[in-house]
């Protein structure tokens, strides 16, 4: 049986960390990989010994197999744990570590071949009797052969991409008007994505729940199942909320999907852990959706209910040691919710952000676990997937630990970077999730109006608050220099702030009534009044006692940028009080800008071309993901600021259009 001693993690971020942490306590030395823009992640901190494997773009370094096989000769690991996502189901990375001597913890090079590929597993699926859903799982795809095989199986239908996951290369096509621009769309991001443009096609089961059961198998030939997660809760095809038990299970159905799941896994010899996901649907069917052959986003659900380290455990197989149960020794203890903390702002259509983490505080209550991977004064860069973090409570009810990650979600502070607190926190205080009846349907059709989707304007008591805290760094500022700047010979008179939020500019007015360690203040925004005292601000927490209610508030000041943590997430203002007045407009419809920091992969327009409104000019990738940039107005192509393969800027100037 394979021995090792050093364990080498080829990943990064909340996984990376995750897997360090059990990989220490049980002894082991641990070795982290590195991009160029992650040089100082916390994933490199926590480890023993760390090694740059290329720059940032992950074809460069993360999905480089030498890279990484070279840093585990060059560090004298023998042993690598792939984590989830970039390499963990490449079976040509597995093979590599093969040849390397190194001991790979995971399943066979075989299993990940046949699982890591939905055409091929579902052909394995069918044969051994596994329930699957109709559709097309066939060699040829060229695209008139998809598009007849799209007629015989039936509109609605998916696309997907046949070695993807995460929502990437996935299509929902209504009708076969639709189907040729989604093969096309599909077809890129699953190459960028997965290196393979290889899909299939499923019949849409509609308003299904997702869950998926956890197995796991040694190298003595025993496998079991550990309950299951129901990750129903959808964005994109992406899951948003996972959690254990699933609401609607019955012990029948649990044993009937665990032992389909098992089944499943027996047909390619299954060692370590791995996820067999179904659709279920309202008439208590399943089919089978994929495997996964790695360890999930979501296992933190399935470690709270059963009291196991997973990681511990596909360490533990990997060096050959039995499983530590049996089937029926696994018990579930209560319940557990686990959501993502995604840099998105989910009003702009979850548009990914980057941007530097000047503040971030996970919360800390009895029943809450938070894996991340983030340290204060790092960068979100547009080369990584826009996870942040993982929230993740533990109840003796369901309720309980619904309740209790809605305010975990709410307490975390995150500042430099929006964040979708708003959006969790929502999700999981929606009745319609709080009862357990969420499908996969559950956002597009319940939860479409919530106001976390839509532009939040800035609050009066967000103004006042700000105005309050500027007024206290000057003040602060005033007495450090001894000087007479900012002074008033007159304490009624009042101090006016002009605070910008992008382009919409905000006035306040505070008057000053009491100066002091514990000044007060009235702070005039528009037609609201707010009596604000301030009774303490160390440049991280406020004390504020607002309109008689005090309060506790997180806040980030650099020069007139001033970052508050409010019931929105992470707010932005400047103050612009002093700023020269200016003539110029604030951008118009008729500029396109980067939303984010990105590469561009395709120019769809040149100067001097007529456009319509809503007409496709560019196409950004960003955080694994095409973003779409349209024109804003009918007109003309006056200058395209860019060419296919460069890299820009959050807002920087890509397209200007003349209007018509």
């Amino acid at each position: 049986m394979p021995s090792f001693n050093k364990i080498l993690i080829a990943n990064r971020g909340e996984i990376a960390c995750r897997v360090l942490r059990t990989a220490q306590a049980l002894g082991y030395r641990t070795v982290a990989v590195y991009s160029e823009a992650d040089c100082d992640a916390r994933h490199v901190q926590l480890a023993d010994e760390a090694v740059c494997i290329g720059p940032a773009p992950v074809g460069q370094s993360y999905l480089s197999i030498e890279a990484i096989i070279a840093a585990a000769g060059k560090t004298g690991a023998d042993a690598i744990h792939p984590g989830y996502g970039f390499l963990s189901e490449n079976a040509g990375f597995a093979r590599a570590c093969e040849a390397a001597g190194l001991t790979f913890i995971g399943p066979t090079v075989e299993a990940i071949h046949l699982m890591g590929s939905k055409r091929l597993s579902k052909l394995a699926m069918l044969e051994a009797g596994v329930p699957c859903i109709p559709g097309y799982e066939g060699a040829e795809q060229d695209d008139a052969t998809l598009a007849r095989e799209a007629e015989r199986i039936g509109y609605p239908l998916m696309i997907k991409a046949s070695d993807g996951g995460g929502g990437r290369g996935m299509r929902r096509v209504q009708s076969g008007d639709e189907l040729a621009a989604q093969l096309r769309t599909a077809r890129s991001e699953a190459l960028n994505a997965f290196g393979s443009a290889e899909l299939i096609l499923e019949k849409a089961v509609l308003q299904p729940r997702h869950v998926e059961i956890q197995i796991f198998g040694d190298q003595h030939g025993n496998l079991i199942y550990l309950g299951e997660r129901d990750c129903s809760v959808q964005r994109r095809h992406q899951k948003v909320i996972e959690e254990a038990p699933c609401p609607v299970m019955t012990p029948e159905l649990r044993q009937a999907m665990g032992e389909a799941a098992v089944r499943a896994a027996r047909t390619v010899n299954y060692v370590g852990a791995g996820t067999v996901e179904f659709l279920l649907d309202a008439n208590g069917a399943f089919y089978f959706l994929e495997m996964n052959t790695r360890l999930q986003v979501e296992h933190p659900v399935t470690e709270l209910v059963t009291g196991q380290d997973l990681v511990a455990w596909q360490i533990n197989v990997a060096e050959g040691q039995p499983l530590p149960l049996r089937q029926d020794e696994v018990r579930l203890d209560g319940h557990a919710i686990e959501v993502r903390l995604y840099a998105e702002v989910p009003a702009a259509g979850f548009l990914p952000q980057t941007g530097q983490v000047l503040r971030w505080e996970p919360a800390e209550l009895d029943g809450i676990r938070i894996d991340h991977g983030l340290v204060e004064g790092q960068a979100v860069t547009p080369f990584y997937d826009p996870m942040l973090a993982k929230v993740i409570a533990w109840g003796r009810t369901r309720d309980e630990a619904r309740r209790k990650l809605a305010r975990a979600v709410e307490d975390c502070v995150l500042l430099g970077v929006n964040g979708n607190q708003r959006f969790l926190a929502n999700l999981l205080r929606h009745p319609h999730f709080a009862a357990g009846q969420a499908t996969t349907a559950f956002i597009d059709e319940q939860f479409s109006d919530d106001p976390s989707l839509t532009p939040q304007a800035v609050s009066p008591v967000e103004l006042g608050v700000a105005a309050a805290l500027l007024y206290h760094a000057s003040a602060m500022s005033t007495a450090h220099q001894g000087g007479l700047a900012g002074w008033r010979n007159a304490r009624s008179t009042p101090w006016r702030f002009s605070l910008r939020q992008w382009e919409h500019k905000h006035e306040v007015e505070l008057t000053v009534s009491e100066t002091g360690e514990r000044p007060r203040l009235l702070a005039k925004v528009g037609n609201d009044e707010l009596a604000i005292c301030l009774s303490q601000a160390d440049g991280r927490w406020a004390v504020i006692e607002l309109n008689g209610i005090r309060r506790r508030i997180a806040y980030h000041q650099q020069a007139e940028r001033l970052w508050l943590f409010g019931p929105n997430g992470n707010l932005e203002l400047l103050d612009v009080t002093h700023e020269p007045a200016s003539g110029q407009a604030g951008a118009s419809s008729g500029t396109v800008k980067a939303p984010m920091d990105g590469a561009i992969v395709d120019v769809l327009v040149s100067e001097g071309e007529r456009v319509g409104k809503g007409q496709l000019l560019v196409v950004l990738e960003a955080m694994k993901m095409e973003h779409p940039l349209k024109a804003g107005i009918d007109g003309i192509i006056r200058c395209v600021q860019v060419i296919k393969g460069d890299q820009v800027k959050s807002r920087q100037l890509l397209v200007e259009i003349e209007e018509a």
